[in-house]
């Protein structure tokens, strides 16, 4: 592993706040969100960097969320596991999965137990939230997070700052 650097926390900084200040001005939370800034959750495929910016961005974030502590450790968790398997897929095509389905199994599962606890209606509407919260971070990954990942490459600047493996 290796250490970052300034400019690559910086990056992680940058990230952290575009991510936080997006989620903020245009808030989504709930069972039916596309919370645009979830598009960040790819650079991870790119920058290393990007990891634990997506992660701090999410917690920042998540500190104001309507519901609470547990969406800061539940969000924060999903959004770093999905940042994690995003930096190991090896097909950019597969990048926006990781977030789709961890955001969609881990926040559904707490949407499900902030409404109904671990009674007998859980899973039915974990069910639900699951599917509505994949949904909405599939637009948001693949409609946004994909574009982004196909662009990044072609400009020059991000060049020299993204994994060699991953320009083409």
């Amino acid at each position: 592993m290796r250490k970052f650097d300034t400019k690559q926390l910086t990056l992680a900084a940058v990230i952290a706040a575009a991510y936080a200040a997006l989620t903020l001005c245009l808030p989504a939370y709930g069972a039916i969100q596309v919370r645009l800034s979830e598009a960040f959750t790819v650079l991870p495929f790119l920058f290393p960097a990007a990891v634990p910016g997506v992660a701090v961005g999410c917690l920042v974030a998540n500190l104001l969320s309507p519901y609470g502590l547990i969406d800061v450790v539940c969000g924060t968790a999903a959004t770093l596991l999905a940042a994690l398997w995003t930096s190991r897929i090896r097909h950019r095509a597969l990048a926006p999965l990781p977030p789709v389905l961890c955001n969609g199994a881990i926040i559904g599962a707490m949407l499900a137990w902030y409404e109904v606890g671990f009674g007998p209606g859980f899973w039915g509407i974990f069910a639900m939230n699951a599917l509505t919260v994949g949904l909405g971070e599939l637009v948001a990954c693949y409609g946004l997070g994909l574009p982004i990942l196909i662009a990044l490459p072609k400009i020059p600047y991000f060049q020299g700052r993204m994994s060699p493996e991953r320009l083409s």
